[in-house]
């Protein structure tokens, strides 16, 4: 077909047109987020590791949030966020697996990273060494399930909404936000090292804007150290705490129109029409809700369940991850540490009252209310986050780079200086706990008469401890000054007790360098690995690399190995310093290996493999009984209301709502991208209309049985009336699952009597 001149020239300069912008984009960009949220009733929660620390409820929903950038015709990296403790081994691995499925080598253990905000709120169970599943009862197969496919749908709809866009990386200090909990130990490195720094935990945020070159901001990840804890060790419900708080908080303040992120709590949900004037028609409006009595609870199809939704996964357009950094010893529990019985502060040296570990806590800023310091410092998260992604405008440019390896970190040799000058080589010890882990900290003591700072141990446990595993003495060498409470690393029985296999990984997006660890590094420790590899690349490539870069560490990130601690940290044998696992030398283990992949990194070169980590999945355990069965009593429903909102009630903002349905085991359907708890409204036409759910942070599902082996279970619904909330008519809605005595799932809902709000 003939083309004329002027058409030819047209389609010619768009063709020029698309090419510009594509290359001004820079990358490739998409983002993504699935629920993770798992089972929310008898599953131990992973972090405090306290046995009676059992799932009851959703304080809210748990995601993974992934985003992938691209060369257009080039290396790409992914870095998914989970609200979860940790990264897991195993869970990496079945991953890796499925990705390879789908998408071939496009996306490997190279240059795919899986990082954990270090919640203590969210099941345990997913992870695949003893040492941190015997709580949880050994491996919890949903745990695992919902973690390995929600991190692979977040990574497909990242991949599959890649488009031309651009990458802009901004910093600043945020300065109240976490404390040291370990400022001792902190003081026993070198004075002229602390004197370099103004403060002794990190206070800088870096926040990564993602900029879709069509639709504008779609994502935004930023990185900043302070532990998942302002949710304490009796709490019961999954949750985010304070980082899968602050996430939530962005994405609905991007989603409802970017307004002032002072006025967070003021955002505004969609607006009733039922009667124009709220304040002058408050009798109307209780005429109305009286005629809407509570519902018998009836069978729903299983698809309802999603379309319930507040935010329909199908239509998120931004994605919003506060990551983990080097969190070791910084607590969000900001108010210091007191002892329960005096209110007195707990002991400078060893967190104790009277020699007790157990007396001591840490208060957060909501003190005594956890859930008010939860969302406190997420609000602080959050509103740094918002001022940086407004003030982003420095443009990540330049080369995608990945490097990965694996290391047996039970028997590295590690070149270390000599007193006297000159260097020697030494070993990393296969991975053992000490004394003073068994204290915990301040965000979650211990218990019976262990101590931080334990540098002897005791007669007693230590013959607890023989029962066990008796270390050897070239293992009680090798970690001292440690006193080893648990030989974890050499414990095989009935399969590995500790990782001795590592992944350390290092990814570029232009001038952003993220270094990806598998535990928890202190204040310090992870001050010396950022400024040994910024100054090791700079020394490398000068022209590529400058001190305009901006390097962050990635926690908690592929696996996990407990933490690091510097080599005078680990000598004062604090929580952190007696939970290093691989002895005296891990940190500067960390930074020789980190520095032999920068190497990699700068001149292209392809690291081997190194040894592979064990695939455990089959040799798993589980004690967890499954649910056998659920009832209601003679003559009533699953959903039917056992205490209903009191009939012609009206709430103002601020005030709390209640109500409770019977209910199954949450176990039996996890909701996953729906939700077992909705707040309607009533719209004009008499439809009622999702407001808020169960991702929402001022409404709590709480789950319970009267007897912990009755069949019997109730669902109690509490809605906090928003600042934000309008005026008008509301209900609560409860959609649950129930086990039949053969093994069927049957799907219901209920609701509550209507109710007004003003």
């Amino acid at each position: 077909m003939a083309v004329s001149l002027p058409l030819f020239q047209l389609l010619l300069f768009l063709l020029l047109l698309s090419r510009t912008r594509f290359s001004s984009s820079e990358f490739l960009i998409g983002v993504g987020s699935y629920d993770i949220t798992g089972p929310a009733a008898d599953v131990n929660m992973m972090g405090y590791a306290n046995s009676d620390q059992i799932a009851s409820g959703i304080h809210f929903r748990l995601r993974a949030r992934a985003f992938i950038v691209a060369e257009p015709q080039g290396n790409r990296v992914v870095f998914v966020n989970l609200d979860a403790c940790m990264a897991s081994q195993i869970v990496t691995i079945k991953v890796l697996e499925r990705l390879k499925a789908r998408y071939g080598e496009l996306y490997t253990e190279k240059n795919v990273a899986i990082s954990g905000i270090h919640t203590h709120a969210g099941p345990g169970g997913y992870l695949q060494y003893v040492t941190y599943i015997v709580t949880s009862l050994g491996f919890v197969r949903q745990s695992f399930d919902v973690v390995v496919n929600g991190i692979e749908q977040s990574i497909v709809q990242a991949h599959e909404s890649l488009r031309p866009g651009s990458a802009f990386v901004n910093k600043g200090d945020l300065l109240d936000a976490g404390v040291n909990r370990s400022p001792s130990s902190y003081l026993n490195n070198p004075a002229a090292e602390r004197s370099r720094y103004k403060y002794n935990v990190d206070k800088e945020m870096t926040l990564v804007k993602f900029v879709d070159s069509q639709l504008g901001p779609i994502g935004s990840f930023n990185w900043f150290a302070t532990h998942g804890t302002s949710m304490s060790r009796t709490n019961s419900l999954i949750s985010g705490d304070n980082k899968g708080a602050a996430a939530r908080f962005m994405e609905d303040w991007f989603e409802n129109g970017q307004k002032n992120s002072d006025s967070l709590r003021n955002i505004p949900r969609r607006v009733s029409a039922i009667v124009s004037d709220f304040s002058r028609n408050h009798s109307r409006l209780l005429d109305i809700a009286a005629t809407y009595k509570s519902s018998r609870g009836h069978s729903v199809d299983k698809s309802l369940d999603v379309k319930t939704r507040v935010r329909n996964a199908s239509k998120r357009k931004f994605v919003s991850a506060f990551c983990q950094s080097n969190c070791g010893d910084v607590s969000p529990n900001t108010l210091g540490t007191f002892c329960i019985d005096t209110g007195l502060p707990c002991d400078f040296n060893h967190s104790t009252c009277n020699g007790k570990n157990e007396l001591c806590y840490g208060r957060g800023p909501g003190y005594p209310d956890e859930f008010e310091s939860t969302r406190i410092i997420g609000e602080k998260q959050f509103k740094m986050a918002v001022e940086l992604f407004n003030k982003a405008t420095v443009k990540l440019q330049g080369k995608i780079g990945y490097q990965h390896a694996y290391l047996d970190f039970s028997n590295l040799d590690v070149t270390v200086p000599k007193a006297g000058g000159g260097s020697e080589t030494v070993k990393t010890c296969p991975a053992a706990m000490g004394f003073g882990f068994a204290a915990g900290t301040t965000d979650g003591p211990g218990a019976f008469d262990f101590k931080q700072g334990d540098d002897k141990g005791n007669v007693f446990w230590r013959l607890v401890r023989n029962v066990l595993r008796t270390p050897g003495p070239e293992q009680v060498q090798c970690q001292k000054p440690k006193p080893i409470l648990l030989d974890t690393g050499e414990m095989k029985e009935p399969y590995d007790w500790a990782p001795s296999i590592l992944p350390i990984q290092i990814l570029r997006v232009g001038q952003l360098v993220i270094l990806s660890v598998p535990g928890e590094f202190t204040t310090m420790a992870g001050r010396r690995l950022r400024d040994a590899i910024k100054s090791f690349l700079i020394s490398l490539d000068p022209k590529e690399f400058s001190n305009n870069m901006h390097v962050v560490i990635a926690g908690l990130t592929n696996t996990y190995s407990q933490y690091i601690a510097t080599f005078e940290e680990y000598e004062v044998q604090r929580y952190e310093g007696a939970s290093t696992l691989y002895g005296p030398h891990t940190l500067t283990a960390y930074i020789q290996e980190f520095k032999k992949l920068a190497t990699a990194l700068v001149n292209g070169l392809t690291l081997p493999r190194g040894p592979q980590p064990p695939d455990l999945l089959d040799k798993q355990i589980s004690l967890l009984s499954p649910v056998v069965v659920d009832s209601t009593p003679l003559g009533v429903k699953f959903g039917d209301v056992k205490a209903d909102v009191p009939p012609k009630s009206t709430f103002r903002r601020g005030q709390q709502v209640n109500a409770t349905f019977w209910s199954g085991c949450p176990r039996n359907d996890l909701m996953t991208e729906g939700s077992f708890a909705v707040v309607e409204t009533l719209r004009d036409g008499g439809k009622w209309v999702p407001l808020y759910d169960d991702d929402d942070f001022s409404l709590k599902f709480k789950w319970s049985r009267p007897a912990k082996l009755s069949s019997e279970s109730q669902a109690t619904i509490e809605w906090r009336v928003p600042e934000s909330a309008v005026a008008g008519v509301y209900r609560i809605r409860h959609y649950g699952a129930s086990k039949s005595l053969f093994g069927s799932i049957s799907s219901f809902s209920g609701s509550s009597s209507a109710f007004v709000v003003v």
